[in-house]
């Protein structure tokens, strides 16, 4: 199950598979599934829009010196971390997100990343 050259695209792929999974299960066992589903999309599109900020930061840092490198990596790490905090903050206040499958949907691109590498493991021991 490994990422492949186009890790990033991957990752995507798979987050996106759990977002669809997870809309469809809060459309089939919620009784109102509109705030559940937002929940999902407002996330889901803050996550990846995240994961894509923090590959173009990187591939850009990797043509700095280090100092430079360190100061725009720490920029773009707090700007990345504002959008997140205001994602939470409208999800909050807003009557028709649900919070909770926004925080989930925040969480995908991480467990995709970490269950990978979970299934690469496990796989390399028995292999």
């Amino acid at each position: 199950m490994a990422l492949g050259k186009n890790y990033v695209a991957t990752i995507i792929k798979r987050t996106t598979a759990l977002l669809l999974f997870g809309i469809g299960l809060s459309f089939f066992l919620a009784k109102e599934p509109m705030p559940y589903i937002y929940g999902f999309i407002f996330g889901g599109s803050i996550s990846i829009l995240g994961f894509k900020l923090l590959e173009q930061s990187a591939k850009k840092a990797a043509n700095m010196n280090e100092s430079g490198a360190k100061n725009y990596m720490t920029i773009t790490y707090f700007i990345r971390y504002a959008i997140y905090g205001v994602m939470l903050v409208v999800s909050a206040k807003a009557d028709y997100i649900n919070l909770f499958t926004a925080i989930i949907a925040l969480f995908l691109i991480k467990l995709v990343i970490v269950s990978d590498a979970v299934y690469d493991t496990i796989i390399g021991r028995r292999g």
